[in-house]
């Protein structure tokens, strides 16, 4: 499933052309219909290219009419719950400002792949995996471990952090909101790509610390020289 869903984030909108099986199919219906006619589709898919069917009917529905990428993953997830990721993803690809929106469609249609869905569509736009998750608890509640089991698997980054947040959290059905806020607020980007700039030293010569602290005992500092170091005298005016 998980290489599934890296191949249905890859997609793009440049695919919904003829060369689109689905694409003649659903240019022939009105606006109205096209939920409706993309769900059959999929619904009627051979098990074994369902996937793929999923993913051409979402690029071809949503090309045709992007206004509707909201009721179609809905009515696609409605119909067939196992397909619901792959067509939220897909269709985040094709429409990312409306990301929220959809995976809020997609888990209140399809609660059972609640994480599923915060994993496909986070892996597209992992920026956004905040509002997607509280969008996705926000009508599956229960499902608070599964969301955040998502959003670990389509950022690696954030395994530690959220997985530390729920050891201190401990909760069975923790919630998404408390945990996330828990969560560094370093974004995904800065997770994946931070690194330290040391800034121009403009100060005395760095001397660096000693590993462990010194202590300075009375006696064993050495031998002073009677009279003092024997400096040379200065120079006559």
């Amino acid at each position: 499933m998980a290489v599934a869903l890296v191949a249905t984030a890859k997609l793009r909108a440049g695919d919904t052309t003829a060369a689109n099986p689905s694409f003649g199919t659903l240019s022939t219906v009105s606006p109205a219909e096209l939920p409706a006619k993309s769900a059959e589709l999929v619904s009627q898919a051979d098990s074994k290219n369902r996937l793929e069917t999923t993913a051409n009917v979402v690029k071809a529905a949503v090309g045709l009419n992007p206004a509707a990428a909201v009721a179609i993953v809905g009515t696609i997830a409605q119909s067939t719950p196992e397909m619901a990721s792959v067509a939220a993803a897909t269709a985040v690809t094709l429409v990312p400002d409306q990301a929220i929106a959809i995976a809020h469609a997609a888990a209140a249609a399809a609660p059972s792949e609640a994480g599923k869905i915060v994993e496909a569509v986070c892996r597209v736009v992992p920026s956004a995996y905040k509002a997607v998750a509280n969008a996705v608890a926000e009508v599956v509640p229960g499902a608070g471990k599964a969301i955040l089991a998502g959003i670990s698997d389509a950022i690696p980054a954030l395994q530690e952090p959220i997985g530390n947040a729920l050891a201190s959290n401990n909760a069975v059905n923790p919630s998404v909101s408390d945990v996330l806020n828990q969560v560094s607020t370093t974004t995904t980007s800065d997770y994946a790509s931070a690194t330290p700039v040391s800034a121009p030293h403009t100060g005395p010569p760095y001397v660096a610390v000693p590993p462990t602290p010194v202590n300075v005992e009375p006696g064993n500092g050495g031998q002073v020289v009677p009279g003092g170091a024997l400096y040379s005298s200065p120079p006559g005016p």
